[in-house]
């Protein structure tokens, strides 16, 4: 088992198509060639539509700031920090407002196989039972398996690519507010 740890400020951040915010790419999967997994981490400074991903499904959540408004096929739906991960396909590019002041977003894209980002429940256990999965978090703690423990600073990516199957859970430092997001992948045979 590899367990990498990945902390955002250790990822140059790129200026998007759009200028409307710029983006840290945390994990790209496979390394070379085509990727069929990506894990960002985005500052969205302005409004704007998000670029088209064909054949990419998409999620995203706020991790910090008022949130935003996405709009797609005209339907408007507000995301805040409290909201669960959103699942689009790549291809509507929705249109994005801020709501009051930039925004940092997560956002995990995938191509073909399956897919997951769910808020952590702090201490409770999580096992989608897909052989690659993660862990991104906006305050520092302790994350373990059934087999291994770490700490995991603020603003850090955890992933394993080969995950044994079996419960993950992390318990946030005490008395830390913020969010904490369960990532998961299957490659498609």
């Amino acid at each position: 088992m590899t367990t990498n740890l990945i902390p955002v400020a250790a990822v140059a951040p790129q200026a998007w198509r759009n200028g409307g915010g710029q983006t840290r790419e945390l994990l790209v999967w496979p390394a070379q060639g085509p990727w069929q997994l990506r894990i960002s981490r985005a500052d969205i400074s302005a409004d704007g539509p998000f670029s088209a991903f064909p054949g990419v499904t998409r999620w995203f959540a706020v991790l910090h700031g008022h949130g935003v408004a996405l709009t797609m096929q005209g339907e408007r739906r507000e995301m805040r920090i409290s909201d669960d991960a959103l699942r689009f396909d790549g291809d509507l590019a929705p249109e994005c407002q801020l709501l009051d002041g930039p925004t940092e977003d997560l956002n995990l894209m995938a191509i073909g196989g399956e897919s997951v980002m769910h808020k952590v429940i702090a201490d409770s256990p999580w096992d989608p039972g897909l052989p690659m999965r993660g862990l991104y978090t906006t305050v520092g703690g302790l994350w373990h398996s059934q087999h291994h423990k770490c700490m995991v600073d603020a603003h850090s990516l955890l992933w394993e690519p080969d995950s044994t199957h079996g419960a993950w859970r992390f318990t946030p430092d005490a008395g830390t507010n913020g969010s904490a997001w369960w990532l998961g992948y299957c490659a498609k045979d």
